[in-house]
């Protein structure tokens, strides 16, 4: 089993199993959100490189799950409609994982949670913010420059794809739907970068392997809530998921 716990002690061990569950529990859920709540548990009991690499294949895996679970067809049709965020967040992903270990992470933490929770906030209070269609080639471009860069350094490009989604009112399985096709897209473009980084190696693939079974047997659980919410309820959900993502981010910041 040593093999399997990437340098870990038994307890640290059992503790990311446990935090990879409840994060695939609420990915099934809402479609986002297991990066960032393995990140910032992972980095009370592991080191960071270490956390990182744990992250990789559960996403991975979890997002091919929420990706084709309308088929195919429709994650083709996603990719064709989201293609100017996609590439976006590709290219910007494979550029800022070269610099994992030189841009300062509490200020990336900080710019991406601040306004990550003011504009749910918001949301949840009624205030309508929806882009202008007119300027949506241009959001869509911007949301997956913002994502990329941060999903380079920490493994999370989830919350401005998820805003944006969330400006164009898109409905509860396009948003799912679009999110698992692009997180996976960065998950795939995330590994290889690591895999040249060498955050990804030896010690660390078995362990991110691991962490696959509860992130998965998490997803399911979740699945079977989401479908039970209705297109309001699930929005409210997903905008207090934000805010409380964005608070964790700055908290982490502050916190560094």
């Amino acid at each position: 089993m040593d093999w399997l716990m990437g340098g870990l002690a038994p307890p640290a061990f059992a503790a990311a199993l446990a935090v990879t569950l409840v994060a695939g529990f609420v990915k099934g859920t809402a479609g986002f959100a297991m990066p960032l709540i393995m990140i910032s548990a992972f980095g009370a009991f592991m080191p960071p490189e270490t956390a990182l690499a744990g992250l990789i294949l559960p996403t991975l895996v979890t997002n091919i799950s929420q990706s084709l679970r309308q088929g195919w067809r429709a994650a083709w049709g996603s990719v064709v409609t989201y293609r100017r965020m996609i590439l976006a967040t590709i290219a910007c992903i494979a550029l800022s994982a070269q610099f994992v270990d030189a841009i300062p992470q509490r200020l990336f933490l900080l710019l991406l949670g601040v306004p990550i929770t003011a504009y749910a906030a918001l949301q949840l209070a009624g205030v309508a913010l929806a882009l202008q269609l007119r300027h949506r080639a241009r959001a869509e471009l911007i949301a997956g420059v913002v994502g990329g860069l941060y999903g380079g350094i920490a493994g999370v490009w989830g919350p401005p794809v998820i805003v944006y989604l969330l400006s164009i009112g898109a409905d509860k399985a396009e948003q799912v739907r679009v999110q698992g096709v692009i997180f996976l897209i960065g998950a795939v473009v995330l590994l290889a970068a690591h895999l040249q980084t060498g955050v990804m190696n030896a010690l660390t693939v078995p362990f991110s392997a691991a962490l696959v079974v509860p992130a998965v047997a998490g997803l399911r659980l979740g699945y079977a809530l989401q479908d039970r919410l209705d297109q309001a309820r699930f929005r409210r959900w997903t905008q207090a998921l934000l805010v409380l993502t964005g608070l964790n981010l700055v908290r982490q910041a502050l916190a560094g």
